[in-house]
């Protein structure tokens, strides 16, 4: 029996070091690829200032009025919300985060009698609020790890055409946001129609070395859709960093469990091999002590020498 439980745990132990391999190069390879994410994100922070700025200068010049992306519905019935998750999963709680963020607002809004659409970005999003029977409008995945512009322009271009035909009232975007590979926090930022307060505060008179050709609504027009697919593609960005800096985490936490698995394991290994030792030498000295108290041996003691008679002498065993 303790030889088979031995066999067992060495089983045990050679799948759990394998496992260990696999969560540790994971480990590895996502912090490897944070570096790389937080730089990305870094780069594209000029852009979107600078283009915020613009955008700010036209509003002061008397454009933002005119714009249909800046002019807010006066009942907000249907609200989408893009779901920024993950392609994959062994991250830890980092989808569970978003999806729950954004189960809340759509139960918020059931109660309130307004309805609702998710836009999921991430095959998790999309696989979380299917299997619950959530409506959503459409998913976009396959890049969660590594987004490019292109896919924020198709993502931006689809919710700007649900937000302009009347389907939507109100868009919202919701992903993890990077502070460092430490810390990172679930959002929840409007995105369609943009906040007044972010374009309009500049002062009323723009800058007097900027002259706007063509005039400034018909600039701000097509620079408004550029601006919401900058703020679409920071957010993936953002996303993607936090996506590797759980997955580290969660690789470590993986790597470290299974090294405390192999101890225990190894600690029980070797108390049922000390029982299997400890049995044996019992059984080999209870056997020793059985073969030599069963061995007795007999002597005849002749009384007369010359007497064969048998009966007269005295039997002594030994």
């Amino acid at each position: 029996m303790a030889g088979g439980q031995e066999r067992i745990l060495r089983g045990r132990i050679r799948s759990v070091q394998a496992t260990k391999k696999i969560t540790r190069a994971m480990e590895l390879i996502a912090a490897s690829r944070i570096v790389k994410a937080q730089q990305r994100v870094s780069a594209a922070v000029p852009y979107s200032e600078q283009i915020t700025e613009v955008v700010k200068d036209l509003a002061a010049a008397g454009a933002a009025s005119q714009s249909p992306l800046l002019a807010g519905r006066d009942e907000v019935r249907t609200t989408a919300y893009v779901v920024v998750s993950a392609d994959r999963g062994l991250c830890g709680g980092y989808n569970a985060g978003v999806q729950r963020a954004t189960e809340g607002e759509i139960k918020a809004d059931v109660l309130a009698g307004k309805d609702y659409r998710v836009v999921a970005v991430g095959r998790k999003a999309d696989g979380y609020f299917k299997f619950r029977g959530y409506r959503i409008a459409n998913s976009f995945s396959g890049f969660s790890d590594n987004p490019t512009y292109a896919i924020a322009k198709e993502i931006g271009q689809y919710v700007i055409g649900l937000f302009l035909s009347g389907e939507v009232d109100r868009i919202e975007l919701v992903y993890t946001r990077f502070i460092s590979p430490g810390s990172q926090e679930v959002v929840r930022r409007p995105l369609v129609p943009l906040e007044r307060a972010t374009v309009e505060d500049k002062p009323a008179t723009p800058p007097a070395d900027f002259e706007f050709e063509p005039d400034p609504t018909a600039i701000l027009d097509t620079l408004l859709p550029r601006y919401v697919e900058a703020r679409i593609y920071a957010a993936l960005l953002n996303a993607a960093a936090s996506e590797h800096a759980f997955r580290q985490r969660a690789m470590k936490s993986a790597t470290d469990n299974a090294e405390e698995l192999i101890k225990n394991l190894s600690r029980i290994m070797n108390r049922a091999r000390q029982d299997s030792i400890t049995t044996e030498i019992m059984e080999i000295v209870s056997g020793a002590e059985a073969l030599s108290g069963g061995s007795k041996t007999v002597r005849f003691i002749d009384a007369d020498p010359m007497n064969d008679d048998l009966t007269s002498a005295g039997a002594v065993a030994n």
